[in-house]
């Protein structure tokens, strides 16, 4: 599970996500990679289940493969217990999160075929709350 070991702030706002991403769109590292097509906040877990899919698939059939996780949950998101009375302060920090904008790369990949690539990314996909396609050098497939 991803957190961030110091934050600036303890708890945060909520926000919103708008627009399209700022950075992080175009493959740095790798041959293939997983890119958001929607806006959605995705939370440690979500990011660790696909993390081992990718992974689980990969290892099957190369043991050279190299994977980069472009993204990492720095925002906290607080919730208060059931059945708690208003006020008294902000409740405590249940999970992290990453605001995750259209065009995102959420996951990189190098050293393993197309076919292999497109069932991983397919089912690491299915664990994420976003719509998330497969690009190849700018080259959408």
């Amino acid at each position: 599970m991803f957190i961030p070991r110091k934050a600036k702030y303890k708890k945060a706002f909520k926000g919103r996500v708008k627009g399209n991403t700022k950075g992080g769109s175009d493959l740095v590292f790798g041959d293939y990679g997983l890119k958001a097509v929607g806006v959605a906040r995705i939370n440690s877990n979500q990011i660790e289940a696909a993390r081992r899919t990718i992974v689980k698939v990969l290892r099957s059939n190369n043991k050279k493969f190299k994977l980069w996780i472009r993204i990492f949950p720095n925002i906290p998101v607080s919730k208060k217990p059931a059945d708690v009375r208003m006020g008294k302060g902000k409740g405590s920090v249940e999970f992290w999160v990453f605001r995750v904008s259209p065009g995102r790369i959420l996951f990189e990949v190098s050293n393993v075929p197309i076919d292999l690539v497109k069932i991983a990314f397919d089912k690491a996909s299915s664990k994420l709350p976003i719509g998330c396609k497969l690009i190849s050098d700018c080259n959408i497939l």
